[in-house]
């Protein structure tokens, strides 16, 4: 993850005054294309009414071979003046993805997430802290109030009927803030769902059935209805595979749940298998039957075009739009159907990614050298670099937790543990956290592994529920630890390792590089 900040940046995301102001105890994040109406947007938010939220982030959603720079967009949007404004890039993953690194790396007590193609409204900030502080403990979230502007000198084309609908939708992230603990809990956005399309409704009906109650504020914001080109209806048929996922997750009942409309997806279908059978009983030499299921594929496509044209403005282009896109969208909308059917079928509830990862030093991220004081011993296991980075780079903090009872015996100096620690970040890359254990295994210290100390001291420094941390380790002490404090121990055997260690660990990787590819996975 490339992470840039302007000069107005500060070092902590935490709620207070900043430049003699009070702040919103929210971070807002937004996930961007890079698109003009982004410093549309962030300008309206920095000129708003009301106290500033106490940090924005954005992220670059762009794929690196797009020119995604994090600091040269930062450097575009530093005369803005907001506070705490970061810059970050997600490596093109989607808009779940970059909301989840956004919200990981606030630390305040409400995220609030917004499009980069929506203005709030000027009294959006101010309307904003009078949501926030309305919503008791029982409140888990908040959603904004959207007007979607609709022609006034004719009827709406079919993309505007179908942005309009974001008018109604329920929890959209066009406006919605939520409580970071409540999305920690939840596990973030799933990232299964590659698209702006069903992320947002997923992610609301798992945290309203287990963090609180989604309320909707009084604040608005305005969503403009964005340019597109003639085929955007059938582009849109690819969400008929997230609907397979929704399906999956959330039962046959999920639209009602939030609110979707049901569509003509079973129209669509029956159009579609007309069509496949004109085509298979004229092969077959059955012509009479071909031409009846051709007459039926011709009708049904015939029926779907009027309904669109219908209510429209009934213009040349947008009559010669809906006539060419009808004969498609049927066929579009059943085969993402079908793949979304395949690919889901076996899905699992998100889990998402942990908060914490700690590793264990000397075995796990570094071969094990015997009481070394020496920071030129110092030699990272295979893949440790990687690893790390990858984790750096979806937003989950990182920290080291070691035990080094040869500091307490005097086998070596305290500075030279901390050269040691040093070299291990000069090659490794800095974590967020380190803590050591000096004691014997003798001394009855809470902190020594097996003991849950470290782990739970890391996790409360952080701010983290010791659920959403991960411990890697080499031996069962470390597992242990991880167990003893409510966090997930794996298990990456060594030489050194005991087979009855193994034998006895809940989750083991073969290695470090597969550990972490489990993590990213949700597998742990």
């Amino acid at each position: 993850m490339t992470t840039t900040s302007n000069s107005s940046a500060s070092s902590s995301f935490a709620p207070g005054k900043s430049a003699g102001r009070s702040t919103l105890p929210t971070t807002v994040v937004v996930p961007t294309l890079c698109r003009p109406s982004l410093q549309v947007m962030l300008d309206a938010l920095a000129n708003g009414q009301g106290p500033p939220p106490a940090a924005v982030i954005v992220v670059d959603d762009r794929h690196p071979g797009q020119d995604a720079s994090p600091q040269r967009l930062a450097d575009t949007l530093a005369d803005l003046g907001l506070v705490g404004l970061r810059v970050v890039s997600s490596g093109g993953g989607g808009p779940a993805r970059a909301r989840n690194i956004g919200w990981r790396l606030a630390a305040t007590e409400w995220v609030s997430f917004l499009d980069d193609d929506v203005v709030p409204d000027p009294d959006w900030r101010r309307l904003l802290a009078i949501d926030l502080a309305a919503a008791g403990p029982s409140v888990a979230g908040s959603q904004g109030r959207v007007r979607v502007p609709q022609p006034s000198d004719r009827r709406p084309t079919d993309w505007e009927r179908s942005t309009a609908g974001l008018a109604s939708s329920l929890w959209i992230t066009a406006d919605m803030t939520y409580r970071r603990s409540a999305l920690s809990a939840a596990g973030g956005f799933d990232e299964r769902f590659p698209r702006a399309f069903r992320e947002d409704a997923d992610l609301g009906l798992r945290i309203s059935a287990s963090s609180g109650v989604l309320t909707t504020g009084q604040r608005w914001i305005t969503h403009p209805i964005r340019p597109t080109d003639d085929w955007v209806s059938v582009r849109q048929q690819r969400g008929n595979a997230d609907d397979q996922l929704m399906r999956r997750l959330h039962g046959t009942s999920w639209r009602s749940l939030v609110n979707a409309p049901e569509g003509r997806r079973s129209r669509h279908l029956a159009v579609t298998a007309a069509a496949a059978a004109a085509v298979s009983l004229r092969a077959m030499r059955r012509r009479r039957l071909a031409s009846l299921a051709a007459l039926t594929w011709l009708g049904g496509t015939a029926e779907f075009a009027y309904a669109r044209i219908a209510p429209g403005p009934r213009n040349w282009p947008e009559v010669r739009r809906m006539l060419t896109t009808s004969a498609v969208i049927p066929f579009a909308a059943a085969w993402h159907t079908a793949s979304g059917t395949l690919r889901h079928w076996r899905a699992q509830p998100w889990r998402g990614l942990p908060e914490l990862v700690l590793f264990d030093r000397d075995g796990t991220l570094v071969h094990d050298v015997p009481y070394n004081g020496d920071p030129n011993l110092v030699s990272p296991v295979h893949g440790a670099a990687e690893a790390l980075d990858a984790l750096r780079s979806r937003g989950v903090r990182t920290g080291v937790i070691t035990n080094q009872s040869a500091v307490g015996t005097g086998a070596i100096g305290l500075d030279q543990m901390l050269a040691v620690n040093r070299r291990v970040e000069d090659l490794l890359g800095p974590f967020d956290l380190w803590r050591v254990c000096p004691h014997g295994s003798t001394e009855g210290c809470a902190c020594r592994k097996p003991a849950p100390g470290m782990v739970k001291d890391a996790c409360q420094t952080l701010g983290v529920d010791p659920g959403r941390c991960v411990v890697i380790g080499d031996i069962a002490s470390d597992v242990d630890a991880a167990q003893a404090a409510g966090a997930v121990g794996i298990l990456v055997p060594t030489p050194a390792t005991r087979v009855e260690e193994v034998s006895a660990a809940d989750r083991v990787s073969r290695d470090l590089t597969r550990a972490v590819e489990d993590i990213l996975a949700g597998r742990w």
